[in-house]
């Protein structure tokens, strides 16, 4: 079977696909992680998405201190000492081979390459969910526009087999790359973290000019968007925050409906389980009561709120 007929057929680095999500867009959805981010958000919750290439990952609770991916490590780049295991990102060119000579399963490689006739191949599988839920295919990460000839590739394979899409960015994305995504895309689920560049630049190391503006563009093309707010107390869990997005989103009649996503500890607990560093340890996830006022200054502004999804 060749469904990709008429279709180029790009490579892009994929690090998970989900099959039955249901809190990326209406529906029963396939889920395709696209590897790769230019954000750096403090409470992510796949601190493993952010790097671009494929990269074996460590858990220290598992390593049963054998050596073998010492051993295998063709670059050198994992070493033993009296700290412990050690691998050096430099040397690293993600073969895996670390992670196959692994027999506690302590290394596992995030991320592969592959091309869009291989991911089209398993959204196949999966057709009958979608059709008798109303679902889809969620683009997701990482970020999607960070990989934009294999992701709209991908969006335009799917409308040719009339598969509801949708694409869940940050929006940091060059306009243009924004714009081919547009035809080809049924829903937006487009992040907006906070109207304070400050804040913004400090908790997601860029400035939110780009998303802000390319928000403001994509919302007077008509297109569908629903506006996800991760709710990170310290953050953006103020009253005027919550208050500056409401009247922001308010103004942008495609805004379907704002999707209110409180911080939870999977974050801190993921970035433990691979040993990598976590800035925000000890944050409390905010209480019912706090979400719930938060919802209520957005719905002030005539928006619809659902907390979660």
């Amino acid at each position: 079977m060749k469904p990709l007929e008429g279709l180029e057929d790009p490579q892009g680095t994929v690090f998970d696909f989900k099959r039955y999500a249901l809190h990326d867009g209406p529906g029963i959805r396939a889920s395709v992680h696209l590897k790769g981010c230019p954000l750096s958000c403090l409470w992510c919750h796949n601190p493993e998405s952010q790097e671009f290439e494929p990269r074996p990952l460590f858990r220290p609770d598992r390593c049963i201190g054998c050596l073998a991916c010492v051993t295998a490590c063709p670059e050198g780049a994992v070493s033993a000492s009296t700290a412990g295991i050690r691998t050096d990102a430099a040397l690293c060119s993600g073969t895996g081979r670390c992670a196959d000579a692994c027999p506690s399963s302590a290394r596992e490689v995030c991320g592969k390459k592959v091309g869009v006739g291989d991911v089209a191949r398993q959204i196949l599988k999966e057709r009958v969910f979608f059709e008798q839920s109303g679902g889809g295919v969620t683009l997701t990460g990482g970020e999607p526009l960070s990989q934009p000839e294999f992701t709209v590739s991908l969006l335009r394979w799917c409308k040719s087999r009339e598969l509801h899409t949708a694409l869940d960015t940050s929006g940091f994305a060059s306009p243009s790359v924004l714009r081919e995504a547009i035809p080809w895309t049924d829903l937006f689920l487009y992040d907006v973290k906070t109207m304070d560049p400050d804040k913004h630049r400090e908790f997601t190391g860029v400035d939110n000019e780009v998303i802000i503006s390319n928000l403001s563009s994509l919302a007077a093309t008509g297109a569908q968007i629903w506006a996800r707010v991760p709710f990170i107390p310290g953050f953006n869990s103020d009253g005027e925050g919550m208050r500056a997005l409401g009247k922001f989103l308010s103004g942008l009649p495609s805004v379907r409906q704002v999707n209110l996503l409180p911080y939870h500890s999977a974050a801190e607990d993921k970035h433990s389980r691979w040993g990598m560093a976590f800035s925000l340890t000890g944050l409390r996830p905010p209480t019912e009561h706090s979400i719930r006022a938060a919802a209520a200054v957005i719905e002030g502004f005539g928006l619809k709120v659902v907390i979660g999804g």
